[in-house]
């Protein structure tokens, strides 16, 4: 079996979103749930597309489709923590783009949980894959970190 990575640095990511965690994110444990984390990635990474107006969840005509997700958890975050969910782009392809979000407990430097997601980026009316609009482009190359 592989040696289990040590968890990312604040440093190692380019952009950051604040998500508040809820009393309801927590489960029998006393921890978040392990399906919450999926949620603050794709809150970080939609919540900065939209900012950014690359896009409209209700009129964009290229959205992205989530075809690979995983998650690395390496210490817990519990309701009433604040996470910081950093974002980079590790690979930048003609329709497709990989996310990369370390989510960070409250003032800690080192990642509670990393993980990934891949979007293929659709034709919102054909459901087909389609070049990445240009202005996307342009703010996915402002976060890209090539992995390794």
């Amino acid at each position: 079996m592989p040696a289990r990575p040590d968890p990312d640095r604040r440093a190692d990511y380019v952009r950051f979103t604040h998500i508040p965690t809820r009393w309801m994110d927590n489960d029998v444990y006393r921890h978040v749930n392990n399906v919450v984390y999926y949620s603050y990635f794709d809150t970080a990474v939609n919540r900065m597309l939209i900012e950014e107006g690359v896009l409209d969840i209700e009129t964009s005509t290229v959205v992205g489709l989530v075809v690979e997700t995983a998650c690395k958890y390496f210490s817990p975050i519990a309701f009433p923590d604040d996470v910081h969910a950093g974002v980079r782009v590790a690979h930048l392809g003609r329709s497709s783009v990989r996310y990369e979000i370390g989510l960070f407990r409250n003032d800690a430097d080192t990642a509670s949980a990393q993980g990934h997601f891949v979007h293929v980026y659709v034709d919102r009316a054909s459901n087909r894959p389609t070049a990445l609009p240009e202005r996307l482009r342009a703010l996915l190359l402002t976060l890209h970190r090539p992995a390794g």
